[in-house]
């Protein structure tokens, strides 16, 4: 298997919460969380991609709605879908049914267009991917009825020629990339705030059938002080860690 060197790069309240917080110190962690991913003078990991899970996805570009499917469409070719290997920069979204309302096939995070590719699984309907293909979203099929992240990568390496590559969550695609052994580094951006809220998201979250609970080591790499106390810390996969 081919595949993009992965980092995952969140940015979390020093309780390991990922969620939204109306305070100061976490708008500027979201600025510099952004800029060194995306902001095209201050970024530091030169990517071609970045992934978010579902939730993510729902959560910050199709707020639920749901997609305006025609059921009477024509079956869809079998296989994936490119409409675009010339972006400057992809927006990878795992979506294994095919339920999310895209009304582009681009988006804008951090300034940076980006072409949206669907990571879908074979329960995706005929009329979910005949409204991707009508929206010119590129689409591709990773998985029976889960995801399978090594087919994914191989196909995004292969069909998109993706070299590096950002994942930022949420926390059940972070642990699920770390337990099946793709990642290649980590990055948080840890402001100075909590909440302490018990139901709130988190950095990592185990989540069956995906990935199981099991405790992980990583070796740190670096730790820059930022601005407003965010601090950045960086931590490479330990290799005692492999399967």
């Amino acid at each position: 298997m081919k595949k993009p060197y992965v980092i995952i790069h969140t940015h979390t309240a020093i309780d390991g919460n990922i969620d939204v917080m109306d305070l100061q110190e976490f708008k500027e962690a979201s600025r510099q969380y952004q800029e060194l991913s995306l902001d095209p003078q201050k970024q530091q990991f030169n990517i071609q991609a970045y992934l978010n899970g579902k939730t993510s996805t729902e959560d910050n570009i199709t707020f639920y709605k749901k997609p305006a499917l025609n059921e009477n469409a024509d079956p869809v070719p079998k296989g994936d879908y490119i409409a675009d290997t010339n972006a400057s920069m992809y927006y990878l979204s795992i979506d294994p049914r095919g339920e999310l309302a895209f009304e582009d096939n681009s988006y804008g995070y951090g300034d940076v267009a980006s072409h949206i590719v669907e990571v879908l699984t074979e329960q995706a309907s005929h009329a979910y991917k005949d409204f991707l293909r009508r929206k010119k979203i590129s689409y591709i099929i990773a998985g029976k009825d889960q995801i399978d992240y090594e087919v994914m990568l191989d196909k995004l390496y292969n069909h998109f020629k993706i070299k590096r590559m950002m994942v930022g969550g949420g926390g059940t695609i972070n642990w699920s990339f770390i337990q099946n052994d793709l990642v290649d580094e980590i990055s948080v951006i840890l402001a100075p705030i909590a909440n302490g809220d018990p139901n709130g998201h988190r950095f990592f979250v185990a989540r069956e059938p995906y990935s199981t609970i099991k405790a992980s080591a990583f070796e740190l790499k670096s730790v820059k002080q930022l601005e407003y106390g965010t601090l950045w810390i960086r931590y490479t996969v330990k290799r005692n860690m492999k399967k």
